[in-house]
């Protein structure tokens, strides 16, 4: 039996897919999952070239575009594919939007990575992408850099749905809470927009463990897996005494929800560590697991169902301190993996476009030899 209904019924957490390519829409993979219990999806770049280079998925797509605008640039293009599959992604959960009344059936998509420092180009990309697919399930992903921070409040005072990506530090995370607030007050229907925090969570430990292995004491060995856990877990509290503070409750009196916390990044990257680590450890209410198609397979799987996330707060700030006392600076690292995250997701763009170019010249070639 499927473990997300009871997953979202009892311990108040939705389960969004991280993976979107054509072949899921096309062929019903989607509606299996949304049956199962799937409540959303995300997308990036790196998954849509993993679609591009190793299927003819979308051949057929790029030509009919391409016969409509011979002179499409490539960006041109990769937007309008992510455009159709959003929207028909958005069209399959929109039952899931209507009836949670709004608060699931989203289906994600980025602003391109190099605009993370640019406030103003961000804000624009955004109402683009929005009006372009207009569905009201969509939600912008937009960095939490310090320049999407007044994007972040700009978008949500216009009723554009944010998910609030590429989030590591629980100091960041404030600030977008802040953000999300201010946007609220400035919005005249805020019973009409939604947010989610995306913070991620594997790439931390990644990082820590490390800086831990060059310290090697017992101390250090104890810490490592469990930065990245005691890390969101300080986070959900401040969510949850951000949720009970009375600006925030004169919000909810104007009909607002919160900005839910979403766990990214939650695939397991070491080895050792168990597969669903980070989604057994991130069970609470009012938060969003993000979830490769491996990882949601494993948690059906072996995965255990309880509350974890208001659990072992005490020993989640301790395990923090401990890493102060080792010299460990994770402000710093939290600033490396932000650095490292906008240039990962760059990278992958500009590699996504390089693929659609050469894809576009094989469809080109395939047609014209017909």
């Amino acid at each position: 039996m499927t473990k997300l209904p009871i997953l979202h019924s009892e311990y108040g957490q939705s389960i969004w897919l991280d993976y979107i390519d054509r072949n899921l829409l096309l062929r019903g993979g989607l509606e299996a999952l949304i049956e199962q219990g799937l409540r959303g999806v995300t997308s990036n770049p790196t998954i849509f070239l993993k679609a591009i280079k190793e299927s003819d998925d979308y051949d057929d797509a790029i030509r009919d575009l391409l016969q409509a605008d011979h002179e499409m640039d490539d960006v041109t293009l990769y937007q309008w594919l992510t455009i159709q599959d959003v929207q028909m992604a958005a069209d399959v959960l929109e039952p899931v939007y209507v009836s949670s009344d709004g608060t699931d059936g989203f289906v994600s998509l980025e602003v391109s990575p190099h605009l993370a420092f640019d406030t103003y180009a961000t804000v624009e990309a955004a109402r683009h992408l929005w009006h372009s697919v207009d569905r009201p399930n969509l939600m912008i992903k937009v960095p939490a850099t310090m320049a999407g921070l007044p994007a972040i409040e700009h978008l949500i005072a216009e009723g554009i749905n944010v998910n609030a990506t590429l989030l590591f530090s629980v100091e960041r995370y404030k600030a977008v809470a802040e953000a999300y607030m201010r946007g609220l007050s400035l919005n005249p229907h805020p019973e009409k927009v939604a947010s989610v925090a995306s913070f991620f969570v594997s790439r931390v430990d990644t990082k820590v463990d490390a800086a831990l292995d060059k310290i090697g004491t017992p101390e250090a060995e104890s810490l490592k897996g469990c930065i990245a856990i005691a890390n969101a877990k300080s986070a959900y509290q401040y969510f949850r005494e951000t949720i009970d503070s009375e600006h925030y409750k004169a919000q909810r009196r104007r009909g607002a929800r919160p900005q839910r916390p979403l766990w990214a990044s939650t695939s397991t990257k070491n080895p050792k560590y168990s597969n669903v680590l980070y989604v057994e450890q991130l069970i609470g209410a009012d938060t969003v697991n993000t979830v490769t198609p491996e990882t949601l397979d494993a948690f059906q799987a072996d995965g255990e169902l309880r509350g974890t996330l208001g659990s072992g707060i005490r020993t989640a700030k301790r395990q923090l301190d401990s890493l102060d006392a080792l010299g460990i600076d994770l402000d710093r690292i939290m600033q490396e993996l932000e650095q490292e995250g906008v240039r990962k997701f760059a990278d992958s763009y500009d590699q996504l476009l390089a693929a659609l170019k050469n894809k576009r010249l094989l469809v080109a070639k395939h047609y014209a030899d017909k």
